[in-house]
């Protein structure tokens, strides 16, 4: 067990309201203001203010601060500050999962529907709803390759990066297989190293080369890990159109984007996984999750928190000190203690 230090807020939506205390100070000079105008209208203000030698400004004032910060402490009181007293290591049987997914240009191609980068995002969505005990990373690749999510249990956190997959992650174009895989065999934690619980889901049109593609297969083996490939698109392939505008290369030719499998097929079959093809009907996860469910699991070791600490009921004692004490200062002076001055005009 280790312990920590850690700070938070149960319920942090409340902190705004600090907004509207900070203001109560403006607003009772405002106020004053105005009754001093008010005031002014009668007679001499100085005048006045000598024929009501019990009346404090001074008083006003600390009453008004007491109150404010006496609501300030109501308000985080509200917020639930905690501290988080304790960690702990949770051991779970799991597989660790890295999705490398194609982010060049030709996957904005519609030869799936609504696009290729569309229907990836869409089914990785759905594989991450259905994930309890994995754990997944994110990798994006064109001609070179990013770790957009390090293995992590936080679906949620995944599910956010997927809806950011696109074209516009990565700046040089392309598709560099072998590039890709090699990030993601990097990022598998080291307890896991050769242990048959590490895959990683190729998901790409295939429409590129094999550099490094050898090399990457012979890190798989060694690390115990296998590679399942989707290939989207179609064989015959589709006009590439981008914002709509169809592509042409050097020579002015329609740019007709195609899907690769010899690449792909190779890679699943030298590791021990399987490639499938995405089609309109099935994107292909069904055959690799009935893959994975078949793959020995693994210890995974993650730490969390094992509880929080509720720290507002001093926040709230300090509060209900404060109301007392601001109940107990009038601003007028009390005609039984004309004799202390504690406070001056």
């Amino acid at each position: 067990m280790v312990k920590t230090n850690i700070f938070t807020f149960g319920a942090p939506e409340w902190l705004w309201m600090l907004i509207v205390v900070a203001a109560l100070p403006i607003i009772y000079w405002m106020l004053r203001l105005y009754a001093r105008r008010k005031l002014g209208k009668m007679g001499n203000v100085a005048t006045l203010q000598r024929l009501m030698p019990d009346y404090s400004t001074a008083r006003g004032w600390i009453k008004i601060s007491i109150l404010s910060l006496a609501l300030g402490f109501i308000v985080l009181a509200l917020a639930r500050p905690q501290t988080g007293s304790k960690l702990r290591t949770v051991e779970s049987q799991g597989r660790e999962i890295v999705l490398v997914v194609d982010v060049s240009n030709s996957m904005l191609a519609e030869d799936v529907t609504p696009s290729r980068m569309a229907r990836t995002r869409y089914a990785i969505s759905r594989l991450v709803e259905r994930m309890n005990k994995d754990r997944i990373g994110i990798v994006a690749f064109a001609d070179e390759a990013e770790v957009l999510l390090p293995i992590t249990g936080d679906y949620k956190m995944a599910e956010s990066v997927t809806k950011r997959l696109s074209p516009e992650l990565i700046a040089e174009q392309g598709t560099n297989i072998g590039k890709a895989l090699e990030v993601a065999l990097l990022s598998f934690t080291q307890n896991t190293q050769n242990t048959k619980s590490r895959v990683i889901i190729l998901i790409t049109d295939g429409e590129g080369h094999d550099q490094g593609s050898e090399a990457a297969i012979a890190q798989a083996k060694a690390q115990g890990a296998i590679i399942c490939a989707i290939g989207i698109g179609t064989p015959e392939g589709t006009p590439l159109k981008i914002n709509g505008e169809i592509m042409e290369d050097n020579e002015g030719k329609m740019v007709v984007t195609k899907l690769g499998e010899p690449l792909l097929q190779q890679l699943a079959e030298a590791t021990g996984g399987i490639y499938t093809r995405s089609r309109n009907d099935s994107f292909g996860l069904e055959e690799i999750i009935a893959r994975l469910d078949e793959m020995e699991a693994t210890e995974l070791s993650v730490m969390t928190f094992e509880e929080y600490d509720e720290q507002y009921q001093w926040f709230l004692g300090a509060a209900l000190l404060l109301l007392i004490i601001e109940m107990l200062i009038f601003e007028r002076r009390n005609p039984l203690l004309k004799g202390v001055r504690l406070f001056e005009r």
